[in-house]
């Protein structure tokens, strides 16, 4: 790729002559001209131009070459900073160690995923038994040239025979599954494709799944994903003889997928119309199995079966209960009056809930990090898990039969460590450990606590080097997301201790509209509430000021996709208030977003152009239609894929067209636009490139010496 960018820079004054009169800025970029079209549309009486509609079809030759054009400038400025190249050998020696997952049992089998360091994708292992020796079961590294083809296991059937295994290539959300015998290491020639956002869960000889139909030439990765089915794929037949389970022609856009309780007596089938929110029907398996049966209807809440035993389902539900609880369900009297509370909400936050061994596994959140308690069936504590440290826990998956399961722990300073766990005894040991080739020892995170615009308590952890001086001049990396009830836990990255050990002090604050304090915060940040989100991030950078760790000119801001819509609607609502923004992969047209792929399905974070108010409330923020003319934008690098259908690259080309337009001054505003890649960078040389690329960017433009 790099070597494509050199020779399309070579081609720039020929591909300017097509976008002629670009504005040259007083640092002297020659910006591309983006030709303008005119597209007005109207809501709701109120008229709002489109003048960049043209970008947003991807298949376009013209499109083509104003992408060249774009990449060509960007790498042409990338490539002038001196410390680039110094930056991405630091960088690669920083992830440049081995990393493993935590085992996943099948049978006598156990899998597991490892990277050597510098592989672009983790290698998928075999052993019999934890004391087998390990062999190579898939090497995704093998399938493709460039090392885009990404391999997940599903998972086992149930006589542990074999295993779905799901591939998805050049960073897109289609996957295909196939299907591999465990002992022989054989794959089927079974071939399921079209398929987003589903499992693979096994009854009989066959599995259910969730997909699509195929959709039209031109359209896979823009066009909107409608139609989900609900579909049962038998061993040895075409995909076009699979069963449809479930399908509902008149809701479109919805959400379906399928799981089957462990004892094989039912098959749940969960319903939602966006990111969060869904319904719960079941249905007997065996013999005459008759149509679905409602066991939670309406979307406002999260709901999901944990288990099936006698006397009902065991359920995790944040309905009346908006820091989550398990209630137990009797089919018979599914009415909420009949449910009994098992384990009751509390102050903490039930974030997940896992069974194995005959237990319940409870995580909980306290000021955005983790606790796990244990329980019985019956709701009864067991113990409360011993933890090393603040930080973020995940795993205690298992069968009902299994002795032991595997959780892996992390925090800011802890690398991945994983440990084994004797459900008996309630032992930890560790069973595999990281290490890194750099002493995390130098670096310290703490948790501070902020007031956001209307008065709001908000978490922000910082990590730095030890010794930290608040001066007032110490640069800031703010990292934030603030939706979709995600939660920012305390996890080791590698790639951040280059921006520590170069004095940066990284910021990140739990936003609303995450998921750190319940389903209520999680509200507070969404559809009418969304500014709060950006409130929170504005005030999170007026905090680090006041308490004289930075000043204004020394911030970064950053963030992926929902965090790309933060950043954006940041930089633009303050942009005195920050030196450099690097919005990824973000949400950008909040007048549009819902109008491609899967972005439909984000209504209930974010709301609706087609709803007036919402409409109105949209129009305040989307960060396309609030770039203001002759404006000194923060220095801004935009980074998007071709592959990204999730959220459209359109988002990210009309967005940076909008501002290379309007900005005025010397700051540069500039497009990074990768091939092969999607939301998020499809293998670990994309990984390490974009990340030296955005680094090199911050640090050129705040004025740091790379050390």
């Amino acid at each position: 790729m790099k070597i494509r960018i050199r020779f399309l820079a070579a081609l720039l004054p020929a591909l300017a002559l097509s976008f002629s009169n670009g504005r040259v800025t007083a640092e002297g970029i020659n910006y591309p001209e983006t030709r303008k079209v005119g597209q007005t549309d109207e809501y709701f009486g109120t008229k709002v131009a489109d003048p960049y509609r043209w970008l947003e079809d991807d298949n376009a030759a013209d499109v083509k070459a104003w992408v060249e054009a774009q990449n060509a400038l960007t790498f042409s400025y990338l490539e002038k900073i001196p410390f680039r190249d110094r930056l991405r050998k630091r960088v690669t020696e920083l992830v440049n160690y081995p990393k493993y997952s935590s085992p996943q049992k099948a049978g006598e089998y156990y899998f597991f995923y490892k990277n050597d360091g510098l592989q672009n994708q983790s290698v998928i292992y075999i052993q019999k038994g934890l004391g087998g020796e390990p062999g190579v079961f898939i090497d995704p590294n093998l399938l493709s040239g460039d090392g885009t083809v990404k391999i997940r296991l599903g998972e086992p059937s149930r006589d542990n025979r074999y295993i779905a295994v799901f591939r998805s290539e050049a960073g897109s959300d289609w996957q295909e599954i196939r299907i591999v015998e465990i002992e022989t290491r054989r794959e089927l020639e079974d071939r399921v494709k079209w398929v987003k956002f589903s499992g693979a869960d096994w009854y009989g000889d066959g599995f259910f799944y969730s997909g699509y139909d195929k959709p039209a030439e031109g359209d896979e990765l823009k066009g909107q994903n409608t139609g989900q089915k609900v579909m049962y794929h038998r061993l040895g037949q075409a995909q076009e003889n699979d069963e449809v389970v479930f399908e509902d022609p008149g809701k479109p856009l919805m959400y379906f997928w399928a799981s089957v309780t462990e004892d094989q007596k039912y098959l749940l089938l969960y319903k939602a119309e966006g990111s969060s929110g869904n319904e719960v029907h079941y249905r007997p398996l065996g013999g005459d199995q008759g149509g679905f049966i409602p066991l939670i209807e309406g979307f406002e809440n999260d709901s999901y079966v944990v288990d099936n035993v006698e006397g009902g389902f065991i359920l995790f539900t944040n309905i009346d209960a908006p820091n989550g609880r398990v209630v137990r369900v009797d089919p018979a009297h599914p009415g909420r009056a009949d449910w009994k509370t098992i384990i009751p909400e509390k102050e903490d936050v039930l974030s997940g809930v896992t069974g194995a061994g005959g237990r319940l596994f409870c995580d909980y959140l306290r000021d955005a990090s983790s606790r796990v308690a244990e329980h019985n069936q019956d709701g009864a504590l067991v113990r409360e898990i011993e933890l090393p440290m603040v930080g973020s826990v995940g795993g205690f998956n298992g069968k009902r039969e299994d002795t032991e399961v595997f959780y892996t722990f992390t925090s800011f300073t802890w690398p991945p460590t994983i440990f084994r766990y004797d459900i008996a005894s309630g032992r930890s040991e560790v069973f595999h450990k990281t290490e890194v080739g750099f002493d995390v020892g130098d670096f310290e995170a703490k948790q501070v606590f902020f007031a956001s615009k209307d008065g709001t308590k908000v978490p922000m952890f910082l990590i730095s080097r030890k010794g930290l001086k608040l001066d007032g001049g110490n640069p800031v990396f703010l990292y934030g997301y603030g939706g979709f009830n995600v939660s920012l836990t305390p996890a080791f990255s590698a790639t951040r201790i280059v921006l520590v050990e170069n004095g940066c002090v990284v910021a990140v604050p739990n936003l609303r509209g995450g998921g750190e304090y319940g389903e209520t915060w999680h509200k507070a940040g969404s559809v009418l509430n969304k500014q709060n989100t950006f409130d929170d991030f504005i005030a999170a950078a007026e905090y680090l000021i006041s308490e004289k760790y930075t000043s204004p000119g020394r911030i970064a801001i950053s963030g992926g996709s929902n965090g790309g819509l933060l950043v954006g609607a940041c930089m633009v609502q303050r942009p005195d208030l920050f030196k450099v923004a690097l919005p990824a992969f973000g949400v950008l047209d909040m007048l549009r977003y819902h109008k491609f792929t899967i972005g439909w399905a984000w209504a209930g974070d974010y709301g609706s152009s087609d709803d007036e108010e919402q409409f109105r409330y949209l129009l305040g923020y989307s960060p396309l239609h609030n770039v203001r003319e002759g404006v000194k934008y923060p220095a801004t690098l935009v980074t998007t894929a071709d592959h990204d259908d999730r959220v459209v690259p359109a988002h990210s080309f009309k967005f940076i067209a909008e501002l290379q337009e309007k900005h005025r001054g010397d700051n540069p505003v500039l497009i990074r636009i990768d091939v092969r890649s999607g939301h998020g960078s499809s293998n670990t040389t994309k990984m390490i490139e974009e990340f030296t690329d955005e680094v090199a960017f911050m640090f050129h433009n705040l004025g740091i010496d790379l050390k």
